[in-house]
């Protein structure tokens, strides 16, 4: 017997400040403390909810290994106190792992099959290098030519990318530096407030001198990837980084950061039972594969169809969050659609924030819900390029 379609329905979005990776401030906090800190606060934002009715923690990861692997959904899960019976997966679909953890909760709401579910996202790149600690590709990439582009380095395909949409070195400067002026202009303005919940991080030391350890801690409750002596002059003297002659740079590309995020999302049913107010409905998903060695331009492919799923337009967007992952990828993706400039990653994007890989998507969709309740508007979008060719695009509605 098939049940019957309902609609998900997000009440909580919360996330962590996203740190910089290697030396940033989250450093040394291992993605699973980081990710049950963040469960722990999505469920404080709806107290009347009963956590034994969750069915599920469905968390992205987009290097599953090392100190957030063995199922780090699960292992989230138990450190965040929450009920036994609460199960928990992990899924990986590289920096649109979020996004489709968000997508498969609500989809399991959908369907009828779930009233409760938490979707989130983590990664820790400080921890986990991001190809992994032993990465290893079939030979068999390398018999077509075809498939090759599987091998390329993200940042060559953003090359890639560049020269076959024909977007300058200086466009890619000025849209990197627009990030961080955005991002810089939202904190400032305490945007991103609402979204983010502190965290309480413990810096250790040695001290030889007196021959004993130190410690301190401090809370972080700001993105710590934005920096206000950005300019096109600075960003002119980087080199290129991926070819001798190309356009693409430290400066134009994204952070590599450390980071997670989670939203509570449940069923109408849900919503009346435990008295819970909704933030925004979970509207429609798309995925689309492109060719790998131009990955990023799979929201081009991907967008389309996740807006004529939802009986929308382009134009019905009033907030789009485009994953910067490079400058060139976003500038292309925006010239093809036709995309509305101001709508576009109005508080700053990854080149600025940082973008810690499999957390992105539910930091993003954080990011949405939120603005779309505070300029009181109807429709946002998520959407993100995806190593090794694919485009994800998520749509949220306010109500």
């Amino acid at each position: 017997m098939s049940k019957q379609v309902q609609d998900a329905y997000i009440v909580a979005a919360t996330r962590t400040p996203i740190g910089k990776s290697h030396k940033g401030y989250l450093r040394n906090m291992r993605p699973d403390d980081l990710l049950a800190t963040t469960m722990k606060a999505v469920l404080a934002q709806a107290p009347g909810l009963d956590p034994q009715a969750i069915e599920d923690v469905v968390c992205g990861c987009a290097i599953p290994e090392a100190q957030q692997g063995l199922n780090v959904a699960r292992i989230s899960a138990v450190l965040a106190g929450l009920p036994v019976g609460v199960g928990g997966v992990t899924v990986n679909r590289f920096c649109a792992s979020g996004l489709t953890a968000l997508q498969m909760a609500a989809d399991r709401i959908r369907v009828g099959e779930a009233d409760v579910m938490i979707a989130a996202g983590v990664e820790s790149m400080s921890m986990v290098p991001m190809m992994g600690n032993s990465p290893s590709l079939s030979p068999s990439i390398f018999e077509r030519e075809g498939d090759v582009g599987i091998a390329y380095g993200m940042g060559l395909t953003a090359e890639k990318v560049a020269q076959r949409w024909k977007v300058s070195r200086d466009a890619q400067d000025a849209f990197a530096l627009q990030s961080h002026q955005r991002a810089l202009a939202a904190q400032q303005a305490g945007y991103f407030s609402d979204e983010i919940t502190p965290i309480t991080v413990t810096d250790r030391s040695v001290d030889i001198g007196r021959g004993e350890a130190v410690s301190s801690s401090r809370t972080i409750s700001l993105d710590e990837g934005p920096r206000p002596d950005t300019s096109i002059e600075g960003l002119a003297k980087l080199r290129t980084v991926f070819a001798a002659r190309g356009s693409v740079t430290a400066g134009n590309s994204s952070q590599t950061s450390d980071g997670a995020g989670a939203l509570l999302v449940v069923s109408e049913a849900a919503l009346k039972r435990f008295n819970l107010t909704p933030l925004a409905r979970f509207v429609g998903y798309a995925s689309k594969g492109v060719p790998p060695e131009i990955m990023g331009i799979g929201p081009i492919e991907a967008i389309p169809v996740a807006l004529r799923h939802a009986g929308l337009s382009l134009q019905d967007m009033d907030w789009i969050e485009l994953n910067e992952a490079f400058a060139a990828q976003s500038l292309a993706v925006m010239q093809q659609l036709g995309m509305d400039p101001a709508k576009v990653n109005p508080m700053g994007g990854a080149i600025a924030l940082g973008h810690p890989l499999g957390a992105t998507g539910a930091i993003r969709a954080a990011t949405v819900v939120h603005a779309l309740q505070r300029n009181k508007l109807k429709y946002g979008m998520v959407t993100m390029c995806v190593g090794m060719g694919q485009g994800v695009a998520g749509i949220l509605e306010r109500v």
